[in-house]
Order: C-alpha cells, then structure tokens, then sequence
C-alpha cells in the first residue's frame, strides 16, 4: 500500500509540471486575473519554486493554515484546477491584520475551487485523512505568540499538531516557510522577533508523527540580520527564510 500510495503521488507531481505543455506553476504566477499587488511580491517569494518543491499538483485537497490574505492559497487553486480543493484556514486576528485583501480575494466567488475556514486558535477542526498536501507560509512562529488583547490565545502546539496529522493522508506532505532565527534561540523568539530555529519546527514536527522529507534555500538572505523584528521597515519582505518539507508516513 505504501509502494502505491508514493508513486500516485509521485504521478501527481509529474503531472503537475505541464498541463497541455504549460507548467501550471508558472501559469499560476502569470495568470492575469490574479490581485492588483501579487505580483510585486513574487520576486521575494518565488511561489512557483517553493510550490513546485512542496509538491502540490493538479486534483490535490490542500489546507493553507493561518492564510492571511489569501496570496498562497490563489495560487495553489490555479495549480490543483477545477478536480482539486483549497481550504484557506483564518482567524478574526489574522483577517484584521492583512485588512481588505481578505475580502478582495474571496468576494463574488472569485475562486469557486477555495472555501475559507474560519477557526480561532485552538478551535481547528479537520476531517481525519482529508489533505494530501498543507501549506503553512510564516505563520510556524506564531504558534509561540500570545496576545490575548487582540485574540490571540496561546496555541496549544501539541494539540494542533495533533489535528494536522489526522487530517493529513499517509504520505501526504506538509511544506513549512519561516523566518530565520538565530541557531540556539528559544521558543518564545517566535512572540517577539516573530522568528523561528528551524531546529525547533523539526523537533515539533518529529516528536507529533511527521518526517523532515527535504529541504530548500531558495528564500535565503545571508544580508539579514536575525536578531532584528522582522517588521522592521528596513527588512520587511526580505528576511532570511527557511523552507521544509515534511510527510507523514504511511
């Protein structure tokens, strides 16, 4: 069965580089319908690499956890067509914090193959076995965040692991973006730097089922200093990230 099941996924990611002779990742970027915005920030993101590194595909349920606005999970509609499912996962925080984009992205049914879950921290609910693919774009450090007064509760990282690896096929794949913190730094670096030790996403995600499957420096910045917020204007959007893709056995 586990033979099987890795070389249908195998197939998948073969299919998914060309769609009557078009890479559907490149199609995805350039797809002119896209938000007035995206693309300035593609060149910082490299969506079509990172998207092709994870493995996601044509016909493929995907969650995108801690969405924002949405810039991910529109591509990644455009990559799995019409056959495939998007769940763009959010929260009341994260809606306020990326403001009208949310609304633009998803007004009119813009995106009929996306369906937005609204869930708070801690509330996450998902079919058992549902996704053969998540996606979660620097939202891993969070999990480390508090800020009851603008309802974020405390994560229970453990627990929502936990729903993540129910929901996940065996041999589904999770791909992970994050900023850089320092080697050594403590989790809490993720509440205040809103940066991440790379090794502590891997201890997580090994200790709740998951194996490290591979690893890509394709966002690296050596020009970023990690012991800088990555909000600091000067750095926003060019911070030294880290990208990994893990699977769950099976």
């Amino acid at each position: 069965m586990t033979t099987i099941r890795t070389s249908l996924l195998a197939l998948a990611v073969v299919a998914g580089t060309a769609v009557a002779g078009m890479n559907v990742y490149k199609a995805a970027v350039d797809n002119a319908d896209r938000l007035d915005g995206d693309s300035a920030r593609d060149a910082g993101r490299q969506p079509a690499a990172v998207l092709e590194f994870v493995g996601i595909a044509p016909g493929m349920t995907v969650l995108d956890l801690f969405s924002g606005g949405g810039y991910y999970a529109e591509l990644m509609a455009s990559i799995v067509g019409e056959a495939g499912q998007v769940d763009a996962h959010s929260n009341k925080a994260y809606v306020a914090f990326v403001g009208d984009e949310f609304e633009m992205r998803y007004a009119d049914n813009r995106l009929p193959n996306v369906s937005v879950i609204m869930a708070e921290n801690n509330e996450l609910v998902l079919e058992d076995g549902r996704y053969d693919a998540m996606f979660l774009s620097l939202t891993f450090h969070d999990f480390y965040y508090e800020d009851e007064a603008n309802g974020w509760a405390k994560i229970d990282v453990e627990k929502l692991l936990g729903v993540l690896h129910a929901g996940l096929k065996p041999g589904g794949v999770i791909g992970i973006i994050d900023h850089y913190a320092e080697a050594g730094s403590p989790k809490e670096t993720g509440g205040t730097l809103h940066r991440i030790d790379p090794a502590i996403v891997i201890a997580e995600m090994k200790a709740a089922g998951f194996e490290l499957d591979g690893g890509s420096d394709l966002l690296r910045n050596p020009a970023d200093d990690h012991q800088k917020n990555v909000f600091d204007p000067e750095l926003r959007g060019q911070t030294d990230r880290f990208l990994l893709r893990f699977r769950k056995p099976g």
